[in-house]
């Protein structure tokens, strides 16, 4: 099987595990290939499903950094975050009911998000580069999904499953980058009552805007800038948390605001039709 052929029935064993809501073994071991496939190899399975996405309509909105957490890295065996593509239909907004037949074994996390009012194409962005072309910042909550059963991910899987995309929450009250502590402002997560996550800005790359500088120049070498109305989802502020039908979770963010999500119930064969 030649390169184009591999990508291209990766790519479908991935849509074929989300359309049916039915997660796959690591895909190492469904195509039949070893564990050192290549990091480019799994980004053109992404592009080949956003590229499906696309020529069904559905448009990107914006970008999410992946693996922000050094430990994360040190787990996973990498040195660096990687990238996913936001769809339009994947966007809700604050207090919004989510639905479960979307999902399959989603978790949240709590994280800062930026839109853009500048295209970003410099191949060597800078901080200043991303300070100038934030327009504001909103509070978010990124539903990660899997289409790798029980979690069991590598790099190559997670990049090539979209980083591990499911859909994202924002919040909707826009705030100004200037005066805002992004590196120290304090991220606590509730279900109910009880605080399930908590974290800094600081756990996100050292700074969130590092990771935007990183996402910018990794997509200015790929030919895919970053352009002005993208929604940049920097990456998670503290713990990713399971998920289940009927859970609200509500998201706080010391000098950003807070967003909150519902999760739909699930009605008897509602996941079969």
């Amino acid at each position: 099987m030649n390169e184009a052929e591999t990508v291209k029935e990766m790519a479908e064993i991935l849509r074929r595990a989300q359309s049916l809501r039915s997660p796959i073994p690591a895909l190492r071991d469904v195509a039949g290939l070893d564990a050192g496939m290549r990091p480019e190899l799994a980004y053109k399975v992404q592009q080949f499903n956003v590229d499906h996405a696309l020529s069904n309509g559905r448009r990107v909105v914006g970008r999410k950094i992946g693996l922000t957490s050094l430990a994360v890295q040190k787990q996973i065996g990498v040195d660096q975050p990687d990238f996913g593509t936001l769809l339009d239909d994947m966007v809700y907004g604050d207090n919004e009911v989510v639905p479960m037949t979307k999902l399959l074994q989603p978790k949240v996390e709590g994280e800062i998000a930026l839109v853009l009012s500048k295209d970003l194409p410099h191949l060597h962005t800078t901080w200043i580069d991303i300070v100038s072309a934030t327009q504001y910042v909103l509070p978010a909550i990124e539903i990660v999904d899997s289409r790798i059963a029980d979690w069991k991910i590598g790099f190559f899987d997670t990049v090539a499953d979209n980083a591990s995309s499911g859909l994202v929450v924002v919040g909707g009250t826009p705030r100004k980058l200037e005066g805002l502590d992004l590196r120290d402002c304090q991220m606590a997560m509730k279900m109910g009552n009880q605080v399930v996550s908590r974290g800094t800005g600081a756990n996100c790359l050292g700074h969130p805007l590092n990771a935007a500088v990183w996402l910018a120049r990794k997509m200015a070498s790929l030919q895919q800038p970053l352009k002005a109305g993208d929604l940049i989802l920097t990456g998670a502020l503290g713990p990713m948390v399971a998920a289940k039908a009927g859970d609200r979770f509500e998201m706080q963010i010391s000098g950003i605001g807070s967003v909150a999500v519902q999760f739909s119930e699930i009605k008897t064969g509602e996941l079969y039709e």
